[in-house]
């Protein structure tokens, strides 16, 4: 890897890290109840480009705005940089190319909440499925921008064809994360518009049968965690132990740490009574598991690069 090519995937690097500190500021803008910080206008703020005494929520929710900003800034930066660097088919194009159209639809989904009205104390179940989709897009961005990482740092391409057990052992993996993470989504919606004073008070929540949707759908997201979880754990051992190389079990590893910490932060999540600090914790680490399992599932569906200077 040449001086040019190290800056960049370094700079891809940063990149990513940068968009998960974005998600979870989202998400304290969502905990924080600012979504309607702004109004029902986009792209500027209250009619205003610039807020003029601003209640604490604008300041939330136009921070948001702001870093979301520069993040579609370094994006662009990362495909212009991508194409100006490395030769037509290189697979860093490719990364770079697909995050930039993620983040355009991410932005574009971001300005459908605010426009809907799908903010702040907004009951409607159009809010859980327009919330599925967000989250949904959110996690392809994260694997876009991942992806990017691992092809400039010099992984080869991913072809599941070659693998079809594999790649289907994978894409169920995947599909369980996403789904916990859309359940995640909307436990954590429910235990903003109603809050519970006690543990007792939450679990009555859940199944009482005149309780709203989002508390009786509650009980959903542990069930699948723990599930989904324990899929994880196995096959990440069960498909390193056929590689037998160190950076397999490395990853199998920090799959397992991951998921185990993640059930460790949602007990501690529920008996505190979902404290905004343990959510936004909760979600950086689901974001850390979600992008160590795509690492996992490129290094075991690539095939090794002979020429370094292409994909």
């Amino acid at each position: 890897m040449n001086r040019s090519s190290s800056a960049f995937a370094r700079y891809s690097l940063g990149v990513l890290v940068y968009n998960v500190a974005v998600i979870v500021w989202g998400a304290f803008v969502r905990a924080t109840g600012s979504g309607a910080g702004c109004g029902d206008h986009w792209p500027t703020c209250n009619g205003q480009v610039v807020p003029r005494a601003p209640t604490v929520q604008t300041l939330i929710e136009f921070a948001h705005r702001a870093t979301s900003g520069v993040d579609l800034v370094l994006v662009v930066a990362l495909a212009v940089w991508a194409f100006r660097a490395f030769p037509k088919g290189h697979l860093a194009r490719r990364g770079a190319a697909l995050s930039a159209f993620f983040l355009v639809t991410e932005s574009l989904l971001g300005a459908g909440l605010v426009l809907l009205r799908l903010v702040a104390q907004n009951q409607s179940i159009a809010r859980a499925w327009y919330l599925a989709l967000h989250l949904s897009n959110t996690f392809l961005l994260l694997a876009a921008l991942t992806l990017n990482v691992w092809w400039a740092y010099g992984g080869g391409p991913v072809r599941p064809r070659r693998a079809p057990v594999v790649a289907g052992a994978l894409g169920l993996g995947a599909a369980g994360l996403l789904f916990v993470t859309v359940a995640g989504g909307i436990t954590a919606l429910g235990d903003t518009l109603f809050p519970a004073t006690s543990l007792a008070q939450g679990i009555a929540q859940d199944f009482s049968p005149t309780a709203h949707a989002f508390l009786q759908l509650r009980v959903v997201h542990p069930l699948a965690a723990m599930v989904t979880g324990l899929y994880v754990i196995a096959t990440a051992w069960a498909l390193a132990s056929l590689r037998r190389s160190a950076p397999h079990w490395r990853l199998a590893g920090a799959l397992t740490a991951l998921v185990l910490g993640q059930v460790v932060l949602g007990f501690v999540n529920v008996a505190l009574l979902a404290p905004v600090a343990i959510q936004l914790l909760h979600l950086a680490l689901a974001d850390a598991l979600w992008v160590a399992f795509v690492l996992f599932a490129a290094s075991l569906l690539s095939t090794p690069r002979h020429d370094p200077a292409r994909g």
